[in-house]
């Protein structure tokens, strides 16, 4: 008897097991805290729905969605026209959320930090180089800035967080733009490279007079003090889910049918410069088993998910936009 009641439950799991779609994605770590989140609650609703994603990177995301080795990629810049080229058959990018880069600093006892967008470029390209530097003091008159020196820190991986950060400074350094340039990854010059946001939030907390870029839920997380930036109307701006929703209010009306937009240093009082979307990368041609659950997972994305995102500090979508989403949802076909 005992032994037959073994068997039935080896013979259930394994039904269980057989009946359960797994879905498999990687790429940006910006919104990893949120789809995480997402992938929980969604298994709660739809338990013979599994998704497993790999914070690796925008970078590796796009590459694994390129060679196939994932059911969706997930990507905080938009793929390139030859990225998309090389994919094998159309591509959609799904806005999921908005969310910020902040640069967040190790300075002990200094909670208010003001920089424009020309300091912000000295000091990744290694101009400035010490935090009590008259520049920056002069942009922070209440505040005596330490005399140690600044430690720069910046991602290693191929990364959405770098070409969110390096659109930014390209839009308002010549200099940047001559320099260095944007992208997945940049040649640095200077600084100390980490893995992921998880990496150089690490670096930064390790390093008294550091500062570094990562999404704002990282520097939330490890209780970093973050930088107030002046925007493209001239407000020091600190990053909220009101001023990343400012950001994108001002450029839906020239959203492309293919979503694939820059919102850095937009227009607005109130917009925080350094906002940008996330996406979820999907073939336009998927199979019934992978797709139909995971087109019905992004539906669901468009409605509680977008609840859900407010409390970890990422913006929803505005309406209008996911009534878009939900349009271009209905673009994939199964074969």
């Amino acid at each position: 008897m005992k032994r037959l009641v073994i068997l039935v439950l080896i013979l259930s799991f394994y039904a269980y097991a057989s009946a359960a779609q797994l879905i498999n994605g990687a790429g940006a770590t910006f919104p990893y805290p949120l789809y995480s989140k997402w992938f929980n609650e969604y298994n709660k609703q739809k338990p013979n729905v599994q998704i497993n994603y790999q914070s690796i990177g925008s970078g590796g995301g796009i590459r694994q969605l390129i060679d196939q080795t994932m059911d969706f990629g997930a990507s905080d810049a938009p793929m390139s026209e030859e990225e998309l080229s090389m994919a094998k058959s159309p591509v959609l990018h799904i806005p999921t959320v908005l969310g910020a880069v902040v640069l967040s600093y190790n300075l002990p006892g200094i909670t208010k930090l003001n920089l424009t967008g020309a300091l912000i470029s000295d000091i990744f390209m290694g101009k400035i180089t010490k935090w009590n530097d008259s520049k920056l003091q002069a942009t922070n008159k209440e505040v005596k800035l330490p005399d140690i020196y600044i430690s720069v820190m910046y991602r290693s991986d191929g990364s959405g967080t770098t070409a969110i950060f390096t659109d930014y400074l390209v839009k308002i350094s010549p200099e940047w733009s001559k320099r260095v340039g944007s992208g997945k990854s940049v040649k640095w010059p200077t600084g100390l490279g980490g893995k992921g946001n998880e990496g150089v939030s690490g670096l930064i907390k390790q390093a008294p007079g550091s500062i570094g870029y990562v999404e704002l839920i990282y520097a939330k997380q490890n209780h970093f003090s973050y930088v107030n930036i002046q925007n493209n109307a001239g407000t020091f701006v600190a990053p909220s889910l009101d001023t990343v929703t400012a950001a994108a209010q001002g450029t839906l009306q020239a959203m492309p049918e293919d979503f694939r937009m820059s919102i850095t240093n937009g227009d607005g009082k109130n917009a925080y410069p350094i906002s940008a979307f996330t996406y979820i990368l999907v073939y336009k041609n998927m199979g019934k088993d992978i797709g139909k659950p995971l087109v019905e997972f992004l539906n669901w994305s468009m409605g509680p998910g977008q609840e859900l995102a407010k409390n970890l500090g990422y913006a929803p979508l505005p309406g209008n936009l996911i009534k878009k989403v939900r349009g271009a949802l209905t673009q994939i076909k199964f074969n």
